[in-house]
């Protein structure tokens, strides 16, 4: 492992994180004057999914290549079914509330709802199993944690940049984050069903 593959595998962790990221940013919306630990333990389940996803994507192509790359095709579909349901709850909660004329209120995210989005942010990140089968276990787990080393990193800084506007913006963060979880499944469902991932 020479200084390239650190890099490489710092700039693979920089563009899988990129959905993580703009979820963050949601969740910063939606829950304005998050405490650190609570921003490191979101991040730290993202990070998580984005280093157990690549190496299960080895496994599998070590495993059971031929019916994983049939699997493959499926995976757009279950983000974007994730995330709709996602951000669909988040924009029918932020209507509820305009009818009703309450005040927006920080909304807390729940441990079933962080997981579901780690898993929908991630799991294109199976395909990545396919691009690094040629490495040995030592290096595809050392590009897995640098990956999710860089999305740990990129989600802290993305939960208090949503936070920092959340506070600004709390009666439209719901409608904001739930347009933004929305958004990012089309676009992960558009790449991977139109331009192959």
């Amino acid at each position: 492992m020479d200084a390239f593959f650190f890099l490489n595998s710092i700039l693979f962790g920089a563009g899988l994180a990129m959905d993580a990221f703009s979820v963050s940013v949601a969740n910063g919306l939606r829950e304005p004057g998050m405490s650190r630990a609570r921003r490191g333990l979101i991040a730290g389940v993202y990070g998580l999914f984005q280093t157990a996803m690549p190496l299960a994507g080895w496994f599998l192509v070590h495993a059971a290549a031929q019916r994983f790359r049939q699997f493959a095709v499926f995976i757009p579909w279950i983000a974007l079914f994730l995330l709709l349901f996602i951000g669909g709850e988040m924009l029918l909660e932020a209507f509820r509330k305009r009818e009703k004329k309450e005040k927006a209120e920080p909304v807390r995210l729940g441990v079933g709802a962080l997981l579901l989005q780690g898993l929908a942010t991630s799991i294109d990140a199976l395909s990545v199993g396919f691009t690094i089968a040629e490495l040995d276990f030592t290096a595809a787990m050392t590009e897995a944690l640098i990956i999710g080393a860089v999305t740990f990193a990129l989600c802290c800084a993305a939960l208090r940049l949503g936070g920092r506007f959340g506070l600004r913006l709390a009666d439209k963060a719901g409608f904001v984050g739930g347009g933004i979880l929305i958004a990012i499944g089309i676009e992960i469902f558009v790449k991977g069903v139109f331009f192959g991932g």
